[in-house]
């Protein structure tokens, strides 16, 4: 169990924090050898629901904020505890960002591994252009990647790549599945991947669950892969 009650954060997020039940799950990104791990994401595991119920009610309540808290304090408190050293690669709302006081209360806890953090961006709920800001302005100055996740599903499209300028692309898995069998799919996602590595980007393929996807992928040049195929959540 994730616990906050340590965190010097102020009084309503902690109350707001000590309601949540979670615990984290991490799920690894390979290199193209499929067996040495580049990052591991972290991925909420609320005991009482599923985390797809806990981000519908949170937003039907406007606390979204209070699980972006909980996905980078929560989330980082797992990963040292686990003993990882590779990339820890963290979900983050679009809409949402830390302020002053939170950030100053990460950076003073996990400072030392900063710079293995990976933000990566979600589809959902809405674009904050003052989130944006922020997240930009602490990735340069913390060093940080940024990193688009499901690229062509909700709102992640190339404007979103435009406005991010991101270290890294996750192209969608409704992109990848049965891609070896599907030649727009194939079409779409070499010209992407030609065009974010024209731009110094990245690109992860996520939701990888057979072989010739795998292989298909790999002769495309894409640089990290995750999925069933390869690891399961653990």
């Amino acid at each position: 169990m994730i616990y906050f009650d340590h965190l010097p954060l102020e009084k309503d997020i902690l109350e707001a924090l000590a309601e949540l039940t979670i615990n984290y799950v991490f799920q690894p990104i390979f290199y193209p050898d499929g067996k040495t791990v580049y990052a591991y994401e972290a991925l909420m595991r609320p005991d009482n629901m599923s985390v797809t119920e806990l981000i519908a009610d949170y937003e039907k309540k406007d606390k979204l904020h209070v699980l972006e808290v909980a996905t980078f304090f929560g989330a980082t408190q797992e990963f040292v505890l686990r003993g990882y050293t590779e990339y820890l690669s963290m979900n983050s709302f679009p809409s949402e960002a830390f302020t002053v006081g939170e950030g100053k209360v990460y950076s003073d806890y996990y400072g030392d591994i900063l710079k293995q953090n990976i933000v990566e961006i979600l589809e959902y709920p809405y674009t904050s252009s003052r989130a944006v800001t922020l997240k930009k302005a602490a990735a340069v100055k913390e060093g940080v990647q940024i990193a688009i996740d499901d690229f062509g599903s909700g709102i992640n499209n190339m404007d979103i790549v435009d406005m991010y300028q991101p270290h890294i692309v996750k192209l969608d898995r409704q992109l990848i599945s049965e891609i070896d069998k599907d030649k727009f799919k194939q079409a779409f996602v070499k010209q992407h991947i030609a065009e974010f590595h024209r731009r110094g980007i990245k690109v992860i393929a996520e939701g990888i669950e057979r072989k010739e996807e795998f292989d298909l992928l790999k002769k495309y040049g894409t640089d990290f892969f995750q999925g069933f195929y390869l690891a399961r959540p653990a």
